[in-house]
């Protein structure tokens, strides 16, 4: 595991004079030197590799020298940063990426990042240090936890240090502190993600909420099939009746705010499997379905980030966890169930099952009078379609509570870059749920997938401020790529800090 920490600069510290096994410095296009490179140019060695063609300074080009006369690392790395005057958060992260590439192939024990985090147009010290934390935890990230013989990963640089004046010390610290916890949660909600079906089961699921409740004091509670009988939960419970897994409602509580203040609550979709159940998918990629659990996974990510910084704010996460299966004693296409809402729901399509399990965990939710309710999922193949992979949907309603909702999570997605997008939600969209026989249908058809299914879930949200991200498009890459990407755990978190800090 990469170990991050900084080092500050003052007028009487030369960065010449520091000692590592690398030191990571700007260039811009037009053969000029950042103001960390001139640094470490006493020599004139920098400026003659430039002369010399062997570096270009646009994004992405790297020139690696050894033992310049003056300066105590034993590397310096040059970084291309493109036009002076013009560093864009993309432009820095491929300097983070750059980076992460070069020192994972470098014999040096540690690499000190020198780069003009200050000069980044619209962000700042902190976003640059977060940011280039998670790139270079990223790029070290393997999934081969099943493997017998594990990626044989090269030795590389173990040590990174971010290189800061003096007076903004305190800032870089946090920075990395929330960089560092941010790492951590993404990586648990991509190993959750990349884990099989047959290893990462609802019970898997509740064990791990289990684990981080010990590992960081948290509060957490299973409810098993008899409760759920119970709390006459019959919509999420007609999703589990075909799984040979037992169900599992999981609630884990991070209250580190004021004992009276209303928590904000985070609803995670855990299918472990979905077949599509009685509707069956087809055969081909089907196994990218172990994905289905990714809103779950990204509530404990979340959760686990939030817990490692003692954030000061009420968090509850509900995960309502099950396997999709076809079986004898699965639920068919025109049953009619009813949810813990007391609505009843006339399932025309049971592929169509994260809003079952998902409308019974928001009415739920009401027992805690929440300040307001985030459900993350990966809900509708429509969504991929509307808005391909690059955004998250954002459904909400229209009114001046969700309004300022909807703006909090779409400022923490910009500001990480995993972000989201608004779409609508209408009542004319709700008529195409209408059923002859029950309350409701679970699907509307195939126009408008991903709104109708929102719409499916915001009858079920009446009591508070609520929010639906649909993340089907977002959570997982296909091909050569296949994986988790841990997206929305930086979003979530971001969110909550932005929150806990208004709280303040």
């Amino acid at each position: 595991m990469m170990d991050f920490s900084i080092k500050t600069i003052d007028a009487k510290t030369s960065i010449a004079s520091l000692k590592a096994g690398c030191i990571a410095v700007g260039i811009y296009e037009n053969k000029k030197l950042s103001p960390q490179a001139q640094a470490l140019d006493k020599s004139g060695e920098i400026t003659a590799a430039l002369k010399s063609g062997d570096i270009s300074g646009k994004p992405g080009s790297t020139l690696l020298l050894r033992k310049i006369a003056g300066v105590a690392a034993e590397r310096v790395l040059l970084i291309g940063l493109g036009a002076d005057g013009e560093l864009s958060d993309k432009v820095m992260s491929m300097a983070a990426l750059c980076v992460a590439r070069v020192i994972a192939t470098l014999g040096g024990n540690d690499a000190v990042l020198a780069l003009p985090f200050d000069a980044i147009k619209e962000r700042d010290l902190a976003w640059a240090i977060r940011s280039s934390i998670l790139v270079l935890r990223e790029s070290s990230y393997r999934s081969d936890t099943l493997k017998s013989k594990k990626e044989t990963t090269l030795s590389g640089v173990k040590k990174v240090a971010f290189l800061v004046a003096a007076a903004k010390a305190a800032v870089a610290k946090e920075a990395v502190a929330q960089g560092l916890a941010l790492a951590n949660g993404i990586d648990l909600t991509k190993e959750l993600g990349n884990l099989p079906g047959n290893v990462c089961t609802p019970t898997y699921l509740a064990n791990t909420a289990k684990k981080l409740a010990k590992e960081f004091k948290l509060s957490v509670e299973v409810l098993d099939r008899k409760q759920l009988e119970a709390l006459k939960m019959g919509s999420f419970l007609s999703v589990a009746r075909g799984g040979g897994e037992a169900p599992k409602f999981i609630i884990i509580k991070h209250l580190g705010g004021k004992a009276k203040d209303a928590p904000t609550v985070l609803v995670g979709k855990g299918i472990t499997f979905d077949t599509g159940g009685i509707s069956l998918k087809g055969g081909a990629g089907m196994d990218e379905m172990k994905y289905d659990m990714c809103g779950a996974g990204s509530v404990l990510g979340t959760i686990r980030a939030i817990a490692e910084l003692k954030l000061k704010l009420n968090v509850i996460g509900v995960i309502p966890a099950t396997e999709n299966m076809p079986s004898g004693t699965a639920t068919k296409p025109g049953d009619i169930v009813t949810s813990m809402s007391g609505q009843t729901i006339e399932i025309l399509n049971t592929d169509a099952e994260g809003r079952l399990v998902l409308c019974d965990a928001l009415t739920y939710v009401e027992r805690f009078k929440p300040a307001a309710v985030v459900d993350i999922a990966t809900l509708t193949g429509a969504c991929v379609t509307s808005l391909g992979h690059h955004n998250s949907g954002l459904f909400t309603r229209h009114d001046s509570a969700h309004d300022a909702l909807a703006n909090e999570l779409l400022s923490a997605g910009k500001a990480t870059g995993d972000t989201a997008w608004r779409m609508p939600i209408e009542d004319s969209y709700q008529e195409q749920l209408k059923s002859n026989f029950a309350d409701m249908a679970n699907i509307g058809g195939p126009a408008g997938g991903s709104i109708t299914a929102a719409c499916f879930l915001e009858r079920y949200t009446k009591k508070y401020t609520w929010a639906h991200l649909d993340i089907a498009g977002t959570a997982w890459k296909s091909g050569a790529a296949k994986g988790a990407t841990g997206r929305p755990v930086a979003l979530l978190t971001t969110f909550l800090m932005n929150r806990a800090a208004a709280a303040k």
